[in-house]
């Protein structure tokens, strides 16, 4: 049974975060990598993610690891599944959102549960392959802060997505301020450092890798081939690619509200040049028949002030979404093991110290990882 009777009251019971904050150590340690992997209808590919997860984790550390699930509002048998792993082995933790929060959020919620020294961020459906875990906690041994996954080829996906794909990245460099590397997912191997810092970023439109790439510190690239899915179809349809790259741009540039201005100044001196025209005309008493003209050009004009319009209402929404400063996820449950934990409300909004201690409370009945 759940330590509260609802998910959005209290912390875990006999919890006292502003007692226990950034000092709590469970079983005198903490996992040496833990893997956080979003799921949103994973089930017919999950026990095979897991099985692969736990041998690249049992090479990389050992058994001195954690596997966080996170149920993304899943429809299919994800959640039992994800339950079932957690029951038959300690070191599975599963997040259970109210809702579907995207796959941004999901990531962001699995992140924050994560008690790791280091911490994996991948997909479930194996396109990223976890066998590369070894190599990139050598790559942080020998002083990276960060190793992300870089693509030198897709498996799998149509000329028309990996044409988009390439597009995105490029203007992406043009537009951003940020330097946020070509041709990258959010496979990464990260710090606790980088993680925390994380963490401590509020905004609710999020493109991880960029505020990733944001935090700074040495980060280094581990080149892979990417594969086709394991099993089921992409999560990720044009849609939501198309709203993802729109977060990406309003979240790391001001760039298109200049482009805005600078169009809407080079429209304005062409409206004055056939205005001038026209009163010539007039004063010379020529009659102006040019009504397709007038029309094409009040066309132009019309849809120039539109476009500006949308770029302003783009940074205006997401101006006045922060400014509810709603919580970025709600946790309904976690499953470790036989036991089930609800979680406040609050605990998106607390700092990693504080997200910490609610973390230690899911493990203390557990199991303590083992060393090597």
């Amino acid at each position: 049974m759940p330590s509260r009777s609802s998910p959005w009251t209290g912390f875990p019971h006999g919890c006292d975060p502003q007692r226990d904050a950034g000092r709590l150590r469970v079983n005198g340690a903490l996992p040496r990598v833990s893997i956080v992997a979003p799921c949103f209808n994973e089930a017919e590919g999950l026990q095979e993610f897991y099985r692969r997860c736990s041998l690249a984790c049992s090479d990389a550390v050992g058994g001195d690891h954690e596997i966080v699930l996170v149920d993304d509002g899943s429809t299919d048998a994800t959640w039992p599944l994800i339950e079932a792993l957690a029951r038959a082995d300690e070191r599975v933790v599963g997040l259970r959102l109210l809702r579907n929060h995207g796959h941004q959020l999901a990531s962001s919620a699995g992140l924050a549960a994560a008690l790791g020294e280091r911490v994996l961020l991948i997909d479930a459906d194996l396109q990223d392959p976890p066998e590369l875990l070894s190599a990139m906690m050598r790559e942080m041994d020998q002083g990276a802060d960060v190793v992300y996954g870089l693509r030198t080829g897709r498996d799998r996906e149509s000329w028309f997505k990996r044409t988009c794909a390439s597009l995105f990245y490029r203007s992406l460099s043009w537009l951003t301020d940020t330097a946020i590397p070509r041709d990258t997912g959010d496979f990464r191997l990260m710090s606790r450092t980088v993680v925390d810092a994380f963490l401590l970023m509020p905004e609710q439109h999020r493109f991880i890798r960029g505020m990733v790439s944001w935090i700074g510190g040495r980060q280094v690239a581990m080149p892979y081939q990417r594969e086709g899915r394991y099993a089921g179809t992409t999560k990720y349809p044009f849609r939501k690619m198309v709203r993802l790259a729109i977060d990406a741009v309003t979240s790391f540039s001001t760039r298109p509200l200049r482009i805005a201005t600078w169009s809407g100044l080079v429209f304005a001196f062409l409206a004055l040049g056939v205005l001038g025209y026209s009163l010539v005309q007039w004063a010379r008493g020529s009659v102006i028949d040019g009504w397709t003209s007038l029309m094409a050009a009040t066309s132009l004009f019309a849809g120039v002030q539109l476009l500006v319009l949308g770029i302003l209402g783009e940074y205006l929404g997401r101006l006045v979404q922060e400014s509810k400063n709603r919580p970025l996820f709600l946790v309904g449950a976690v499953r470790r093991g036989d036991k089930l934990h609800a979680v406040s409300a609050e605990f998106s909004r607390l700092p990693p110290s504080q997200q910490h201690t609610i973390r230690g409370t899911w493990r203390s009945a557990g199991a303590p990882p083992d060393r090597p």
